[in-house]
């Protein structure tokens, strides 16, 4: 019993070491995150997304970046664009913006892997948008479209349905005249903390899952699965096995990136790390509601296309920082061994707490909670307007404030 209270100490122990280094960056790129979605609004999106065009694809992708979505709420939001009128591959386009072209991702991966990791994720995303793109033309017929399309107007419920419909975002004025005026910094406070909401769990079990890798794992089993011994064969096996890890674990969003750093210490190619990050959008629990939205045969197929796109992203990755010399050659995370600390990223951790509390009041003192309800309910059952009667009853200048 004293084993295995120590191991799960130890486990729990690494779960917060990795958290407390990454803390400070979770809480700048979710603010971050929500001071442009609070700038960008969602509204006439569809009608810039009506098809494959190259336009259509470069707004879809730019949409997906100021959504900056969990993956729950980036697969919602893309059923609602692609049942107004995005074309299904617009549709897919967002989703991978959405989620793997976002603030957060990039700075959490600076401070627990490196600027290479970033690098990487930003210029693999936009290769996956390519490589999507030229996919779907090669492959996706009119009628599986349609079939897609009979699907989404059904209705199925998936996760964070009315997190994704909302739209909060402030016009008129110059973008520090949004960002700083009341209406702005409730709208801002209201992302901040609907977007912690919607990752929580997925943030816990990735760390949690980590942990216990780290922890229990011996080094000598993961240098044995990914083939550390055979260089080569290392490059070829990584961003085929990224994928596959990424779909069984259940961990999406940015939670699945202390995984992607227990992985690397691990011995998987750089590659393998970049398709792993990546394949939060194949997931069991999104693929399940890709089967709700679009049908079974649907959700196959973006299994498919996406597990393609993803691995060959992680080879031309590979290949392209190795060609550049900048792929990091030691496997060391010592944002995993070294510990909490009193050092600069305590002082940094209780700055952009006391930052998080203040946007946590905001959002309680503007009417949050009653959004808060709405986030897992689908959009046709809110009050009309009542997401805007929030904001401007609480944020304008001269209302209760």
């Amino acid at each position: 019993m004293t084993g295995l209270l120590g191991a799960i100490g130890d486990a729990l122990l690494t779960a917060f070491d990795m958290f407390w280094e990454v803390l400070w960056p979770l809480i700048l790129g979710f603010g971050l995150s929500g001071i442009v979605q609070a700038v960008v609004s969602h509204k006439a999106m569809a009608r810039f997304l009506g098809d494959d065009s190259p336009r259509s694809l470069t707004f879809a992708t730019l949409f997906g970046v100021a959504s900056s979505s969990c993956s729950y709420a980036a697969v919602a939001l893309a059923r609602s664009l692609f049942r107004k009128g995005a074309s299904f591959t617009s549709a897919m386009v967002f989703e991978l913006a959405s989620t793997n072209l976002v603030i957060e991702l990039g700075i959490i991966l600076v401070v627990l892997l490196g600027w290479q990791f970033t690098a990487a994720e930003f210029a693999g995303g936009i290769l996956m948008v390519i490589f999507i793109a030229l996919i779907f033309r090669l492959t996706l017929t009119p009628k599986l479209v349609e079939m897609a399309r009979k699907s989404a107007e059904e209705g199925r419920l998936g996760r964070m349905e009315g997190h994704a419909e909302m739209d909060m975002s402030v016009e008129g004025g110059s973008l520090l005249g949004k960002i700083f005026s009341r209406r702005g910094s409730t709208a801002i406070s209201h992302f901040f903390v609907m977007d912690w909401v919607s990752v929580w769990q997925d943030i816990v079990i990735g760390f949690l899952i980590a942990g216990a890798l780290a922890a229990w794992v011996p080094d000598s089993f993961w240098q044995t699965f990914f083939l550390t011994g055979h260089p080569t064969l290392a490059k070829i096996e990584g961003p085929l096995v990224g994928p596959l890890v990424a779909i069984i674990s259940f961990v999406c969003s940015v939670g699945n990136v202390p995984l992607a750093a227990v992985l690397w210490r691990g011995g998987i190619s750089f590659g393998g790390v970049v398709s792993f990050i990546f394949a939060d959008l194949i997931v069991l629990p999104v693929l399940d509601i890709y089967r709700k939205y679009y049908s079974g045969k649907i959700a196959l197929y973006i299994l498919a296309t996406f597990y393609v796109t993803m691995a060959a992203a992680g080879y031309v990755i590979e290949a392209l920082f190795g060609a550049l010399g900048i792929i990091p050659t030691s496997h060391t995370v010592a944002k995993i061994t070294q510990g909490a600390h009193w050092n600069y990223t305590a002082w940094l951790n209780i700055a952009f707490l006391i930052i998080a509390l203040i946007l946590v009041i905001r959002f309680f003192r503007t009417g949050g909670p009653p959004m808060l309800r709405m986030m897992s309910k689908p959009a046709g059952t809110m009050e009309h307007d009542t997401m805007s009667h929030i904001v401007s009853e609480h944020g304008e200048p001269g209302t209760g404030d």
